[in-house]
This record gives structure tokens, C-alpha cells and sequence, in this order.
């Protein structure tokens, strides 16, 4: 019995390991994606100041790179290439994944970045419907409750972060279509994360062999819409001209890959829910980093959030601490 009362916590451990490497990755990943995502787009380049402006040239990169590098890897450890479940199911991921991204941007143009923010809080709660639409899950009243909590909590934080950006801005760009196009990205990102839980678990899927055909997906629809567009030429000139947004390209799509990795890694291992909570607080943490590095305290009402949201998660961990610890234990006894 010792035993096992030992290794639960031993296990345990282990998983919590598994988890802060998932965290670090991502947040580090999306971290570098993001600050050479602003550098390419809203920064000129050369001496004739020229500006990129071609986004879907950068998707297209980063996803070739992708599978350029899953493909080396399968090579390396031998792993069948071929697909495991139908193309179709691999193209849902890719094709919902784009639309929520294409979502996110557009409503930038009629809602203000503030309330875009903390509408990403909500997260949660849409992998949490899908789950139950896709996958049959049945979440108890606490899972509620923790959603509930730890979007209260962010949506605290940030409000009372950013109350003025959000009351100036939110007069002139908030309107209906900029909610739908909100309401959109939230609805295609859960069911992304969701559908990709679901491959995992219905067909034994290995994290590379799901990365692989998704990102071919992603770089079919790129270069359809590129072609179509007539982007792909100017871009590739573009580049050619400036060879420092090339590097930054190169680098954002290493991030990128990076970043893919991560996230295939902990969906497979921790679910859809877990990778919602860790987008969830990676706001938090972001801005809170944010304001103890350029000196700017937080108010009473920002404390209140953040203890809201980390008090959730430190909840949650002591439950499933203590349901792991009594499962192992019983059957032993």
C-alpha cells in the first residue's frame, strides 16, 4: 500500500511536470509568433519604407515549415506517413482553425483590441459546449463553476486594466457585426481545439501524423487564396528585396512551428479544456508581466481577478490531486 500511496503523488508530479512544459512552450512560442507578427506587418522595411502587407503569405510559410520539419521527423523515427483517418476530417481542423483566425482580424475592424481581449477570456466556455455537441462529454457542476470563475476573474482584470481604452474606443468601433465576427472566432477556435481532442482519441492519432495533414491543409487553402488574390508573386518579390523580412518571416515561422508542437502536445495529453484555460490565463499572466515590468501597479479590482482566476486553478488542482490520490489508494487496500 505504501507503495502506491507513494507513487500517486510520484505520478502526479510527473503530469505536473508534463503541464508546466506545455505552459512554458506555448507561452514562449506565441510569445516570439506575436512580437514578429507586429514587427513584419506594422513596421516599413528598406529604404523605401515599404510595408508588408501580405498576411497570408506568412500563413503559407510557417505551415510549409511546419511540414517540412514533421515530415523529417516521421522520416527519422520511422513512422507510417500515410494519413490514419479521412482527409476530410484533417481539412474541418484546418479549414476552422483559418476562419477563426480570419474572424479575429476582421473584428478588429469594428470592435476595439481592448474588449477583443477580454472577449478571448470566454474561451472556455465554447470548448466546453463542443465538447458536449462533439464528444459526448459530460462535465460536472465544479467544471461550470471553474469556467465561470476564471472568466469572471479575467474579464475583471481587464476591464478594470484597460477601462478607458475600452469606454473611448468602445463608442466608435463596437457594433453588431464586430460581436457576430467575436462570437465567430470564439465558436471556430473552440471547435478547432475540440475536433482536434476528438481525432486524438477516435483513431489513436500520433501528434505528428495530425500536425502533418493539417498543415497541408492549411497550405492548399494559403496558396488557393494567395493565387487567387494575386499575392503570391508580390510577396515573394517583396522578400527577395528585403532580405531582414525574410529572417523575421523565418523566425516567426519557427515560432510558429514550435508553437504547433506545443499545442498538438497538450491537447493529446491534457484535452481541449486544459489548452482553453492555458490561453485563458496566458492573458492574464501577459498583462500582469506587463505591469510589473514597466512599473505600472495594479489597482484593488485587478488583485481581486487575478486571485479569482489562480485560486480557481489552484482549486482545481488540489480536487484533482485528491480524486487521484483515493482512486490509487482504494483498489489496493
Amino acid at each position: 500500500m505504501e507503495a502506491v500511496v507513494g507513487g500517486c503523488p510520484n505520478l502526479l508530479h510527473q503530469r505536473s511536470l508534463k503541464l508546466a512544459f506545455c505552459v512554458a512552450g506555448i507561452m514562449v512560442t506565441l510569445l516570439v509568433y506575436g512580437l514578429m507578427q507586429e514587427r513584419i506587418m506594422r513596421l516599413p522595411y528598406g529604404d523605401g519604407k515599404e510595408y508588408f502587407e501580405h498576411s497570408l503569405f506568412i500563413v503559407f510559410c510557417n505551415r510549409a515549415l511546419t511540414c517540412m520539419i514533421t515530415v523529417i521527423l516521421m522520416l527519422i523515427q520511422r513512422k507510417d506517413i500515410a494519413p490514419v483517418a479521412p482527409l476530410y476530417k484533417y481539412s474541418a481542423v484546418s479549414l476552422s482553425n483559418m476562419l477563426s483566425t480570419t474572424c479575429q482580424y476582421e473584428a478588429l475592424k469594428y470592435v476595439s483590441f481592448p474588449i477583443q481581449t477580454l472577449a478571448k477570456s470566454a474561451k472556455m466556455i465554447p470548448v466546453m459546449v463542443w465538447g458536449m455537441a462533439i464528444m459526448q462529454k459530460k462535465y460536472r457542476a465544479c467544471d461550470y463553476l471553474l469556467a465561470v470563475s476564471i472568466t469572471a476573474g479575467c474579464a475583471v482584470f481587464l476591464i478594470y486594466g484597460e477601462m478607458d481604452k475600452i469606454t473611448a474606443l468602445s463608442k466608435n468601433q463596437s457594433s453588431l457585426l464586430g460581436t457576430l465576427l467575436m462570437a465567430g472566432y470564439l465558436g471556430f477556435d473552440g471547435f478547432t481545439s475540440t475536433f482536434q481532442d476528438k481525432l486524438f482519441e477516435g483513431y489513436n492519432m500520433d501528434i505528428l501524423n495530425q500536425i502533418l495533414y493539417v498543415t497541408v491543409w492549411s497550405c492548399a487553402l494559403s496558396v488557393i487564396g494567395l493565387l487567387s488574390r494575386g499575392h503570391m508573386l508580390p510577396a515573394i518579390s517583396f522578400v527577395s528585396r528585403n532580405a531582414d523580412c525574410l529572417f523575421h518571416i523565418s523566425l516567426l515561422s519557427l515560432a510558429a512551428t514550435a508553437s504547433q508542437f506545443f499545442i498538438s502536445y497538450t491537447i493529446r495529453t491534457f484535452g481541449a479544456l486544459v489548452f482553453a484555460i492555458i490561453m485563458t490565463t496566458r492573458q492574464l499572466i501577459s498583462i500582469s508581466l506587463s505591469c510589473l515590468w514597466f512599473g505600472h501597479p495594479l489597482n484593488l479590482m485587478q488583485w481581486s481577478g487575478a486571485i479569482l482566476v489562480f485560486g480557481s486553478l489552484y482549486y482545481k488542482s488540489f480536487v484533482g490531486f485528491k480524486k487521484k490520490s483515493s482512486s490509487a489508494m482504494e483498489p489496493q487496500v
